[in-house]
């Protein structure tokens, strides 16, 4: 099997496993530093000698095993626990799902929200403190003592690895549904590589989002959030063409869009807009729900976009908001409304880092017939993104500019 089949492997079962095991020892920070063991052996070694039959299986008794040696490391009342639990690890575990359970655990209110963000996209997304570092534009080191902080938390406070009573629930459920968020736009936009997109991180953000809703059947936001993951996700086959250069939405092929995605996603926001209280997801997915029913680019109807991102803006204010309805402004009214939007984001120091704002500075600019300021800001933006394929998109566009002026 190659090495990115292996690693996307190892993301999909890392959660289950360190699901599993706090559950059954109750000791989540030595579950999750038996799993990174257990996951850093699984890599050395499967390259050269195969995927076992049973994989999970496979890191379920060497993680477990990890944990037995630390807990004999520990004390004689230790040790023998540690027995009673090595006996315990079953050659064929249990197909029991305990991720969402993993989810409210890590969102528990004990543990301040960054660090809750931080910790859950470790051990429920997967991905790496590198990844999520970059995600929250913080280096490192830095992301790395949040999460070892909330692993702290967790273990001092002695919180039991089981799913939260209905009231505790709410109060966690911003956060996961964050963070389930956060997981799906890792995957449908890398923050770094040489892939545009991860289909194993948006398929288990949906998946768990399915959960979540099966488990909150009467939340509004959650049915949007899950409207909005489908609504997107629909258009991941046309983001790229066959050679894997990044393709923008108004130049996609509609065809290929995942049609039941679409229809699932339009019932859910059908089915919940207007019918309680108005949340972004709701919102940002009724926005996704305008640009997968229109037939053409030509055909989307801007004006309304626009409309719904003023309304989100008044309840989710933030500069990535201010800057899709920037473009929105730009489609509706004309590309120079949309560049003076945008100036009001110069000064945000949340968008210094953030190659998008002069990757849609540079497509407004040369829509306003300014190739030469376009091709400048399409270099920036080029020079800002760890995204190799939109490295090169920006690159391809700063060529194009070039020829024109």
């Amino acid at each position: 099997m190659p090495h990115r089949r292996i690693e996307d492997l190892l993301r999909e079962l890392a959660p289950q496993v360190l699901a599993v095991l706090a559950r059954r020892y109750g000791q989540f920070d030595a579950a999750e530093d038996a799993v990174q063991e257990a996951l850093l052996a699984a890599a050395l070694q499967w390259p050269d000698e195969g995927v076992p039959g049973n994989p999970r299986s496979w890191l379920l008794t060497v993680a477990g095993r990890r944990l037995v040696d630390e807990f004999r490391s520990e004390s004689s009342r230790r040790r023998r626990e540690a027995d009673d639990a090595l006996l315990d690890v079953p050659t064929q575990p249990s197909e029991q799902d305990d991720t969402l359970t993993l989810l409210f655990l890590c969102c528990h209110p004990s543990v301040s929200p960054p660090s809750q963000l931080a910790l859950t996209l470790r051990a429920v997304g997967g991905l790496s403190t590198r990844e999520i570092a970059s995600a929250f534009l913080v280096p490192e080191a830095t992301m790395a003592q949040r999460i070892s902080r909330a692993k702290s938390k967790i273990k001092s406070s002695g919180l039991p690895f089981e799913m939260p009573p209905p009231a505790e629930r709410a109060e966690r459920l911003n956060v996961v549904r964050q963070v389930l968020y956060l997981i799906f736009n890792e995957g449908y936009t890398t923050s770094g590589g040489a892939e545009l997109q991860r289909a194993d991180l948006t398929a288990e953000a949906i998946r768990l989002t399915r959960m979540l809703r099966q488990v909150m059947p009467g939340d509004g936001e959650t049915a949007g959030l899950l409207a909005l993951m489908l609504l997107t996700d629909a258009r991941r086959p046309a983001r790229c063409d066959p050679q894997g250069a990044l393709v923008p939405l108004d130049e996609q092929d509609r065809s290929l869009w995942n049609a039941d995605f679409v229809a699932e996603g339009v019932a859910l926001v059908s089915a919940t807009l207007g019918r309680g209280p108005l949340g972004p997801y709701q919102l940002q997915a009724a926005i996704a729900a305008l640009h997968d029913e229109a037939g053409t680019a030509e055909q989307t109807d801007w004006p309304q976009i626009l409309a719904l991102y003023e309304v989100l803006e008044k309840i989710m204010p933030g500069p990535v908001v201010r800057l899709n309805k920037a473009v929105a402004l730009a489609r509706a009214r004309g590309p120079l409304a949309g560049l003076a939007a945008l100036g009001e984001l110069d000064g945000d120091e949340r968008m210094a880092g953030n190659h998008r704002l002069e990757a849609v500075r540079a497509h407004l600019l040369e829509l306003a017939g300014e190739p030469a300021a376009a091709h400048t800001a399409y270099l920036k933006a080029a020079r800002m993104t760890a995204s190799v394929p939109e490295q090169r998109y920006l690159t391809m566009r700063a060529a194009l500019t070039a020829s024109e002026h």
